[in-house]
């Protein structure tokens, strides 16, 4: 053999072998749901995540930095917490992320020598910024048409070349309007006879019951077409050699779900799959935050990471290494449309949680926002007849005090504000000075509370007038 060839192999051979031992990604995102899965022990059939649950890591204690579509893919996508990318609020209505050229996920990996896709939403501003090699299905696809269009994008995807791949898959299920039955899926739909209302809205009526039937249709639905997916890496022969996660991009459009800074609303499921190298059949209890996917997905490619993420790789936790982990968990609110401003920062432990109401002297316009956006009737007609204790815990939605501290392991739905009871006091001090030391490490603007005033003002004097949508001008206010 010619010497020159020889070395030319030796010099290539490494590097080839090193791009297939890559592992390819595959991102599963459904919207607008919280961990009501049968894995989590929600009253739904959802047999395809339950088995990749079972062949994988559960995350018990998973969480988005915020409950809100955009501010929650920004937030995976960069790495960085809404208040640090600047995606405070819903692209569609013009909130944007601070710098086109803040890392991210798709770019990062490309750079890895990976082919890079998505399907469906991303609903993330500038979307130029993120650089995705093939996108398909662009729209919200919220009346589902279609739906096989998705793991028919998907085959074309993972077949085309022999490089890793990162594929993310965005499924509309199970974002309102919640769809009984789409395609003959599920083959048996839910009924109010059939179901409670979501333990965590604390209100169970006729109404709450149907809706919740049908938001536990969407589910089953979206299970069955996850499970078409998976179908479709196995038959490529590359699913050994895929790392699989699946997560929500926040909890349900309910009560007390979406839009809020409560367990509802910030709390998701996230299952990772590692064929050839991950724990099988485990859940964990550690605290998860989808910001630590970029890190995640950047350590499996093998790939640098950005400086001044504040999140961390899952990998030790994927392989069963005993690490020290975090001891708190943070998550933050700002606005979703022009419609609910309201700044909030959160924290919590392994048993206690704190919300810190930035503008407590102002009213919550999110909240009859809510019940009118969602049944077209004020709060008052749907709580009717609720105890006192539950009455009190929405009208704390409504005129919320400077802190909340809930007692999750006796009262798991924040029902009780423990925040005036001096019993609790060093709990409140301990998790407030927390608080401002996270705030503080990460830049967060509205430390300065005049800003979080500043900012909900802005936003109110902005308007909601759909036709005239227009920029918040909140760079000025979230100045780093």
């Amino acid at each position: 053999m010619n010497l020159k060839i020889l070395v030319l192999l030796t010099i290539l051979i490494p590097i080839i072998t090193m791009g297939q031992d890559k592992p390819n990604i595959l991102f599963i995102v459904s919207e607008d749901n919280g961990p009501d899965l049968g894995c989590y022990g929600a009253p739904v059939a959802t047999p395809n995540l339950d088995k990749l649950a079972e062949r994988g890591v559960l995350f018990e204690n998973a969480y988005v930095p915020q409950a809100g579509c955009s501010q929650s893919r920004a937030a995976f996508f960069t790495g960085l917490y809404p208040h640090q990318n600047g995606q405070i609020g819903l692209a569609t209505w013009e909130y944007r992320m601070y710098e086109e050229v803040t890392p991210n996920m798709p770019s990062n990996l490309k750079k890895a020598g990976y082919r890079t896709a998505n399907i469906g939403k991303v609903h993330v501003n500038p979307e130029s910024a993120l650089g995705f090699d093939i996108t398909a299905v662009h729209s919200s696809n919220f009346h589902r048409k279609g739906m096989a269009r998705y793991a028919d994008e998907a085959r074309k995807f993972i077949n085309a070349g022999s490089e890793p791949f990162y594929l993310q898959v965005n499924y509309p299920d199970a974002h309102r309007p919640f769809l009984r039955q789409v395609d003959g899926l599920p083959k048996k739909p839910l009924t109010a006879k059939d179901v409670k209302s979501l333990p965590y809205m604390m209100v169970d009526n006729q109404t709450l019951r149907q809706v919740t039937a049908d938001y536990y249709n969407c589910m089953m639905r979206l299970d069955t077409y996850i499970g078409d997916l998976l179908r479709v890496l196995k038959e490529s022969g590359k699913y050994e050699n895929t790392l699989i996660v699946y997560i929500g991009d926040h909890g349900a459009d309910l009560l007390r779900g979406k839009r809020t800074s409560y367990e509802g609303g910030t709390r998701i499921p996230m299952i990772i799959e590692w064929p050839e190298r991950g724990v099988v059949n485990k859940r964990l209890k550690e605290f998860a935050n989808t910001i630590d996917l970029f890190p995640t997905f950047l350590d499996v490619a093998g790939a640098p990471l950005p400086e001044g993420l504040p999140g961390r790789s899952l990998v030790p936790l994927l392989k069963g290494k005993r690490v020290n982990w975090r001891e708190y968990l943070f998550t933050e609110y700002h606005t979703h449309s022009n419609h609910n401003p309201y700044p909030q920062r959160t924290v919590r432990d392994n048993r206690f949680k704190l919300i810190y109401n930035l503008v407590e002297q102002k009213e919550n316009p999110g909240y009859e926002f809510t019940f009118d956006h969602l049944f077209r009737t004020q709060s008052a007609a749907l709580l009717q007849g609720i105890s006192d204790d539950v009455m009190l815990a929405y009208q704390r939605m409504l005129n919320p005090p400077e802190f909340e501290l809930y007692d999750l392991k006796n009262d798991p739905y924040e029902k009780i504000n423990l925040a005036e009871d001096q019993k609790h006091a060093k709990v409140l001090a301990r998790l407030v000075n927390a608080l401002k030391q996270w705030q503080k490490d990460t830049h967060d603007p509205l430390i300065e509370r005049s800003k979080a005033l500043e900012l909900f003002n802005i936003i109110q004097e902005t308007g909601t007038n759909k036709k005239e949508r227009k920029m918040v001008p909140y760079f000025e206010i979230m100045n780093h």
